[in-house]
Formats: C-alpha cells, structure tokens, sequence
C-alpha cells in the first residue's frame, strides 16, 4: 500500500524536494562565503590581522556632533585623545580591512575555486553527481564550522580554501541534476531559484554578520555566526547524502531535435560519430560571447557585493542601512528570479532559446539606470532605486544556465559548465579590483558606478548581440531510438561532410 499509494504521490513532489534541498545548501555555502566581509572588523581585531585606523566607538552619535572626525585621524595618540564632554568616543584598532583582507576574501577563495570547479565538472560527467554533491556539500559545511574555532589568521585563509573547493562543485554538479529532473518549460525558473543562492547568501550575510555578534552569545561574538551555518550546513549534507538520487541523464535544447546546428547527415549515413570534446563546444562564436557578457555581468554584481557594505557606511555613516540591505537583496531579489524565469520560460516555446537571451538583455538594460540611481542619490533613493535595479538584475544568473545547458552536448555537459564559471570567475571576479585604483584617480563614487552600473549596461549590449547566434524555435523529434550525440560535428564539418558525400557518390 505504501509503495502503491503514499509513495506515487510523493514520488511527484521529489524534484521539488531537490530543487528546496541543494538550494539551500547553495545558501549556506554563499552565506559561509561572505561573512568574512560582515564580520571581518571582528574577525581582524580577534586574530590580529590588516590594517588599523581610528574608528568611532560611540553609537549615540552622529558625525555633526564630533569636533573631530575620527576616520581622518592617522595616528594612534592623537585618536585616542579625543573628547567630547570629557568622554572618549575614538579607538584605534583593526578595521578589518587592508591587504590580508584582500587575500582572504578574494584570492585565497577565488583561486581554490575556479580550478577545482572545472575538475569536479569533468568529474560529473562521468561519476554519480549526487554522491559527489553530498561529498562536496559536507567539505563546505564542516569548514565553514571549524571556521568558528580558529586561532591564527593562516587557520582562517586556508579553511577558505577547503570551503572554495567544497563549494566549487555545488553549481556544475546541481545544475545538471536540476536539469534532468524538470522539463524545459520550467528549467530557466528552476536554475533562476538555485542560482539566487549566491545573492540569498550575500544578502543574509548583512543581518548575520552585523547584528548576530552584537549578542554575544556564550561569550562566542562572531564565532557563533559560523558555527550556526556550519551546524545547520551538516543536517542539510546528511539530508544530500540519505535522500539525494542521480537522475537519468537526458538529453534537452537543441540536442533533443532533429534540426539542431549539425542535421542528421552523418547519422543518415550510417557514418560512426566521433566524440564531442569540451574544445568543440566551447569554441564556438555563441558560447564564447555569452561567457564574456556573463563575466562583464559578473564584474558589476561583484563589484556592488564587494563595496556595498563599505560604500553606504562611508557616504552615509548614521544610517544604519544593514535591514535595508537585507530586503533588497533577499526579498526584491527573490521576486526579480522568480519572474525572470517564468518569463524566460513562458517564450521559450515561441522563439527557442533565442527568448532567453533577450530576457537576459533586456532585464540588464532596465537596470542599469536605477543601478546608477541607487550611488547617486541619498539614503532612501538610493535603496528605491537599488530595488527597482535589484528586480530586474538578478533574472540573469538562472537564465544564463539555463542556456547554457540547452546549447551543449550531454557528454560535456557539467563540465561545459565548470569551464563556464571558471572563465566567469576568473575575470568577474577579479576585475573588481581595479575599483581602488580608479577611485583614487576619479573618486569612489565615481569608480563604483563604472564598475557597477555601467558593466551593467555593456552586458546588456552582449547580450543582445549573442541572441542573433542562437537559433530560433526548432521542431523536436522522437530521439528514443538512437544514443548517438547529433552535436558530435560542428556545422562546417557537417557541410564539409555531405559534400564530400555527394562527389563522391557515398
């Protein structure tokens, strides 16, 4: 009766439970990811890391009230003698800034976890994603729990290590398995959901790392933030490891039809295919320019998550703006990925995968404006228009995948998608460091709404010039009968190969 009754039913909810299950594990992952920003004035005065600056230490007052500001004072004796009614309100200590941040929050992370992406890639396209997911998600989880019990700042930098290496694998490995549990009507929308993971954990970080420490519960200040996530990250690993099944792989987009890029002549033929390599499908003109204008994207999302904290304490140092932050982030950004993939999903059918592409661009065009709103005006406009920019922005990252995927062979599928973001990492993540640089030649201000806003703008313009690589709607045939890979052959091969055919009478 169980298996005949109860668990039919529940059988149509198990992709659901997946898509619910490693998202969450993506959030945790993320949040484990920036919390070192959110906590680092913390973390640095604990471990003696970075630099040190004076610092206002009274919350009950605002910059007007001080004779002196205390961030323009450079030396110790003189920050610490500061007054006010006879009451000190400066200390000088670690500001959780400086070059040993920078390693920490960046290279030593980034670095781990490009190169081991496209290794576990490779690896899931040939080995059970779902026990390698569950594996991964457990290296992640437990680092990030040991994280809360270091002692030394080397502790730290290569605990991060081992979390970029764990988490390396949760986008390639869950994006195929997401792709085979749910059709294509529905798969933008579910990638959209997963991928939102990294601004869910971005976004939870501020009221985590902010208010959390303040507590100080057991006596443990930042600590506890890390030992929650890891604790709450080793229930989600188990709940990989127990329940988590490897799905059939199929195949989807242009592969699944009988009038893709390549035709059907050399299987006509009866000619043996040879076999697809990464390097056939990642040379190609419409993957190579769509990876560019995610890594521009890419560089304008990472710019804001790297200085977003840091701008609006700067520019405006008596609002606190943490919850503000929070909303827009999590809750704006939540509805933008939702919509972003019913959307794309909606006109999939219509114009092919050549809608999803105009999705993408469109949405960034849109919010590019209110992106340069939200560093241009004061406090309230500048979380209104964030909102607005927020809504339309984060429809980007679940549709990209889901393209992705729907324009690469089976056989290369997960590792099509680690080489994918090794690329988008690489140079995303990484171009964000050349805001210092131009902030001190044109102003902050100023260098933020290069890198943010209007990286913004130049994805959209890519965007839209890598929907004319697509194809358009295609007629889907009955594949059942065969396990040959129609992709095998790029398009002037297959030209080449029907001449050749037809002179010499084969």
């Amino acid at each position: 009766m169980f298996h005949g009754g109860i668990w039919t039913k529940l059988k149509s909810f198990y992709k659901w439970y997946v898509l619910g299950l490693v998202s969450v594990g993506y959030i945790l992952g993320e949040l484990g990811h920036y919390l070192i920003g959110t906590t680092s004035k913390l973390t640095a005065d604990d471990l003696h890391y970075g630099d040190k600056s004076c610092m206002l230490n009274a919350t009950h007052l605002t910059l007007s009230q001080l004779p002196v500001v205390c961030e323009k004072v450079n030396s110790s004796e003189i920050c610490e003698s500061l007054t006010l009614n006879g009451t000190k309100y400066c200390e000088w200590g670690y500001n959780g800034l400086g070059l040993d941040y920078q390693i920490l929050a960046g290279p030593a992370y980034m670095a781990v976890f490009t190169v081991v992406g496209v290794i576990l890639g490779v690896a899931a396209d040939r080995f059970n994603r779902a026990r390698i997911l569950s594996v991964c998600t457990l290296i992640y989880v437990l680092a990030i729990l040991v994280m809360g019990g270091v002692k030394e700042y080397w502790h730290l930098v290569l605990l991060r290590m081992i979390m970029a290496a764990g988490e390396s694998g949760c986008n390639p490995l869950a994006t195929g398995i997401l792709t085979d549990l749910f059709p294509e009507h529905q798969r933008a929308l579910v990638l959209s959901i997963f991928n939102w993971g990294i601004y869910g954990g971005y976004g939870i970080a501020f009221p985590v790392g902010r208010y959390i420490p303040l507590l100080n519960a057991w006596g443990l200040s930042w600590r506890v933030c890390y030992y929650g996530v890891g604790v709450v990250g080793i229930v989600i690993a188990l709940l990989t490891f127990l329940t988590l099944r490897e799905p059939a792989r199929t195949t989807i987009g242009e592969e699944g039809t009988g009038t893709n890029k390549g035709g059907d002549a050399t299987l006509e033929a009866g000619k043996k295919m040879p076999q697809v390599t990464i390097w056939h499908v990642i040379c190609q003109p419409r993957i190579l320019l769509l990876c560019l204008a995610a890594s521009i994207r890419h560089c304008g999302g990472m710019t804001f998550a790297y200085n977003s904290d840091l701008y609006y304490r700067d520019y405006f140092p008596d609002v606190d703006l943490g919850w503000w932050l929070f909303a827009v982030t999590v809750v704006i950004g939540s509805v933008g990925v939702v919509v972003g993939g019913v959307v794309s999903d909606k006109f999939v059918s219509r114009m092919g995968v050549r809608s999803r592409v105009l999705v993408l661009a469109l949405s960034q065009l849109v919010a590019t404006l209110p992106a340069f709103g939200s560093v241009a005006f004061g406090p309230l406009w500048a979380m209104i228009t964030l909102a607005i920019s927020y809504f339309f922005a984060e429809m980007w990252f679940g549709i990209v995948f889901a393209i992705l995927v729907e324009i690469v062979p089976l056989s290369v599928r997960s590792t099509t998608v680690g080489v994918f973001l090794f690329v988008m990492n690489n140079v995303g993540g990484n171009l964000p460091i050349l805001v210092d640089p131009v902030s001190k030649a044109i102003g902050y201000r100023e260098s933020i709404m290069i890198f943010y806003a209007g990286f913004y703008g130049i994805s959209s313009i890519l965007f839209f010039l890598t929907m004319f690589l697509m194809d358009g709607p295609v007629e889907k045939t009955d594949n059942n009968t065969t396990g040959l890979d129609n992709k095998a052959y790029s398009h002037d091969e297959l030209r080449s190969n029907r001449n050749l055919q037809e002179n010499t009478g084969l």
